[in-house]
C-alpha cells in the first residue's frame, strides 16, 4: 500500500501529540504546519514531523488534521481550498462541532473533499508543543462526527487511523449531541473551577486545602483565549447547563440557610447515588 501522508495543522499540545503519535505508531509521513516557524523547526529536528508544511506539500496530504482554534481552522480550509488533494480527508480536534460542521461540510462537498469531525478526550493543564507526547491518547476516548461530506467507508477509515495511535474508545455522535454533552462534561467544569477560585478565601487557602481543593481548581489553569471562543460558539447548550447548575446551587444554599436538615440530607444523598450509578 502507498504510504499515507498526514498534514497536522497546528503543533501545540494536541496537534504536536497527534504528530508524534502518528510517527511513533504508524508508517505515515507527517507534515507539520505551525504559525511559529521555530516550533515547526523543533518538531522537525525532534522527528515529530517529516517536513514543515507548505502550500505545495499540502497537496500531497491524504489526511489533514486541523488542530487550531475553530475559527482559525475553518479559515485555513477556506484559504487553502485549492491546495487540497481531491478525495482528501479533513478532520479536526476542536472542542465544538456544530460550528465546524456548518462552515466546512458544504465547502468540502463542493470541492470533492471529505470531512469528519473529531474531538479527543485527552489533554493536560499545560499547553504548547513542548508539552506534547506520543502517548497522550493511549486509552483515551475519541469522539467522531460523521457529516454529509463523509461516507461510512471514510468514517471507518478515520476510526482506524485514530485506533492506530492508541484511542481505546471511538464514539460516533452528532454535532448537536456532541456540543450538548461537552457543555456538561468539559465546559461547565472549567467555568465552575474558574468561578470557584475567585473567592476571597482563595488568598488564604494554603495550609487549609487538600485533594478536594486540587480536584476542583485544576482546570482553572486554562487558556482563556481558546476557552472564550469555545464557550461563545457553544453558548446555547452551555448556558442551559449553567442555568441548571445555578438552580441546584440555590437548592443547597436555601436548605443550609434555613437549617433544613431533611432537605439537605436528601440533596446530598441524591448526589451520592447519582455518582454511584454513573461513576
Amino acid at each position: 500500500m502507498k504510504q499515507r501522508t498526514i498534514a497536522v495543522i497546528g503543533l501545540g499540545l494536541i496537534g504536536g501529540s497527534f504528530a508524534r503519535a502518528f510517527k511513533k505508531y504508524t508508517d505515515a509521513r507527517v507534515i507539520g504546519f505551525n504559525r511559529t516557524q521555530s516550533t515547526a523547526e523543533l518538531a522537525l529536528e525532534q522527528g515529530a514531523i517529516d517536513a514543515i508544511g507548505t502550500e505545495e506539500n499540502l497537496k500531497e496530504a491524504d489526511v489533514v488534521l486541523l488542530s487550531m482554534y475553530p475559527k482559525v481552522s475553518c479559515d485555513f480550509v477556506e484559504q487553502h481550498i485549492d491546495c487540497f488533494k481531491p478525495g482528501c480527508i479533513i478532520t479536526d480536534d476542536c472542542g465544538v462541532k456544530g460550528y465546524l460542521v456548518e462552515r466546512l461540510t458544504a465547502l468540502c462537498q463542493e470541492h470533492g473533499l471529505y470531512y469528519v469531525g473529531g474531538h479527543p478526550m485527552a489533554g493536560r493543564e499545560v499547553s504548547g508543543y513542548k508539552a506534547s507526547s506520543a502517548d497522550l491518547y493511549k486509552g483515551a476516548s475519541m469522539l467522531i462526527v460523521p457529516t454529509d461530506a463523509s461516507t461510512p467507508e471514510i468514517v471507518h477509515e478515520v476510526k482506524h487511523m485514530f485506533a492506530e495511535i492508541g484511542f481505546s474508545q471511538l464514539v460516533i455522535t452528532t454535532p448537536e449531541h456532541h456540543d450538548r454533552m461537552i457543555a456538561y462534561t468539559s465546559q461547565l467544569c472549567h467555568i465552575i473551577s474558574s468561578a470557584y477560585i475567585k473567592s476571597p478565601s482563595e488568598l488564604e487557602h494554603k495550609g487549609y486545602s487538600g485533594g478536594s481543593y486540587r480536584d476542583l481548581t485544576r482546570v482553572a489553569y486554562l487558556n482563556e483565549t481558546m476557552w472564550t471562543e469555545l464557550f461563545i460558539e457553544n453558548r446555547k447548550p452551555l448556558v442551559a447547563e449553567i442555568d441548571e447548575m445555578i438552580q441546584h446551587l440555590v437548592e443547597y444554599r436555601d436548605a443550609i440557610d434555613q437549617e433544613d436538615a431533611d432537605t439537605l440530607f436528601r440533596l446530598l444523598r441524591e448526589g451520592r447515588l447519582r455518582k454511584e450509578q454513573f461513576g
